[in-house]
């Protein structure tokens, strides 16, 4: 009998702390846990008690890589429990500000968190020696998202423009027009992006993934849509919770989101190209054909291609929209007299997937109750999954190599693990 124990106690290049355990018996991997040890923050229990006008500032305050994420989806829960519509020049901005996010969040992940697994670096500080063109990319087009949350949204890191129903001011065409010729060339840079990731040599492995995401009737989802599988869910929102549970694991400051009976799903780029690629822009097709990715992609580690052509998609669609721009007449649409009580649910598509809120207010408008589910809670279980498969592939591989593997295959997911925690150390035991 033998037992080995592989333990990863930080993971470096992904957002938030936490750790890996992973125990082999008699080569049998019985036991994997990603411990997201990070302190839980009580962001719902925040909410209690404010008003409904001040979810969208506090829960920005839970990321600082995706709060126009955390934003839309809060403003979508409450426009959907007070029954307020946005439509028309309001709705693309926040179609616009979602881009920016998009764009600066894939280009962080692309480059300074995923590309340096590829290339044999431990950082982007080593991989800006070895290939300085592809770190100046990845911060150019960065710096370009950044600025497009900036225009939006006030400043680039938990924007203080957006509210329920709207914005607190709207951009004039000339300032949108500004931006333009950055747009443009952050769009060359994504599709230099594109052929970039498409080059980089991937292990041969296929997973069986449930994949879910939004999807829209006429667009590439982002901010607006029902919720699908591949294996055969459609839903609204509001539906979401009669399908979906959270559930608590020990090891973990984090709910793990599963199906209702235990299953594990995938959220993100994967789940978004796989079930809406019939939606991208037309240059972000034509790249992804251009580089062979195939219609669904079962392959983890070839999610950095996914992110690349998402890009690209958000390059073009942020041009789209600032073309056909016109001011709306006012910048938010105003509340109704009657406040509640009432219930909503909000979901957006946050860079690294599906994220859902949900709202119960009295009837002064003040929060009762706030459920939100992030995306790493939901991909955590999966993340597992993925990990326990390269462990039994990869027994022979010593203790370093070993543990090497499972921080890539955790990378591949981009877990926002601060976001999870309402990574990694690895601990590998073979008995």
């Amino acid at each position: 009998m033998s037992e080995r124990t592989i333990a990863v106690n930080y993971i470096a290049r992904v957002e938030g702390e936490g750790a890996l355990r992973v125990r082999v018996h008699d080569r049998t991997v019985e036991e994997v846990q990603l411990k997201i040890f990070e302190p839980p923050r009580f962001f719902e229990a925040f909410l209690r008690g404010r008003s409904y006008r001040e979810a969208p500032d506090i829960t920005a305050r839970i990321c600082g890589i995706c709060p126009v994420a955390y934003q839309m989806s809060s403003c979508n829960a409450m426009e959907q429990a007070l029954g307020i519509p946005v439509t028309g020049p309001i709705r693309e901005l926040r179609r616009l500000i979602y881009c920016g996010e998009w764009i600066e969040s894939h280009a962080l992940h692309v480059y300074l968190l995923h590309a340096p697994d590829f290339l044999g670096v431990p950082d982007a500080i080593q991989l800006a020696k070895v290939h300085p063109e592809a770190v100046q990319r990845g911060l150019a087009l960065k710096k370009v998202g950044n600025a497009l949350m900036t225009l939006l949204g006030g400043r680039e890191i938990h924007p203080i423009n957006v509210r329920v129903g709207g914005f607190y001011r709207c951009p004039s065409r000339d300032e949108l027009e500004g931006i333009r010729p950055d747009l443009v060339r952050a769009l060359h840079l994504a599709e230099e992006t594109v052929r970039f990731a498409a080059s980089l040599t991937f292990p041969k492995i296929e997973e069986d993934y449930e994949f879910v995401s939004m999807r829209h009737p006429d667009e590439y989802p982002l901010t607006e849509g029902d919720l699908v599988s591949n294996r055969g869910l459609r839903i609204p929102v509001s539906k979401y919770e009669e399908e979906f549970e959270e559930v608590h694991v020990p090891y973990a400051n984090a709910l793990q989101s599963v199906r209702k009976g235990g299953g594990a799903y995938l959220v993100g780029p994967l789940a978004r190209y796989a079930l809406n690629r019939d939606r991208l822009s037309s240059r972000a097709r034509v790249l992804a054909q251009e580089v062979g990715l195939e219609p669904v992609v079962t392959n983890p580690y070839r999610s950095i291609i996914v992110r690349a052509v998402e890009t690209v998609y958000a390059c073009e669609e942020a041009l789209r929209i600032i073309d056909a721009y016109r001011p709306p007449p006012e910048p938010f649409v105003p509340p109704p007299a009657r406040l509640g009580p009432a219930v909503g649910a909000g979901i957006s598509e946050a860079p690294r997937g599906v994220l859902y809120h949900r709202y119960r207010l009295d009837a002064d408008g003040l929060i009762a109750e706030a459920k939100i589910v992030a995306p790493t809670s939901q991909n955590q279980k999966r993340i597992e999954d993925d990990v326990r498969g390269v462990v039994t592939r990869s027994l022979d591989l010593g203790d370093a190599a070993l543990t090497d593997l499972c921080e890539r295959a955790i990378r591949n997911h981009d877990p926002c693990i601060s976001c999870a925690t309402h990574f990694l150390d690895l601990e590998l035991i073979r008995d």
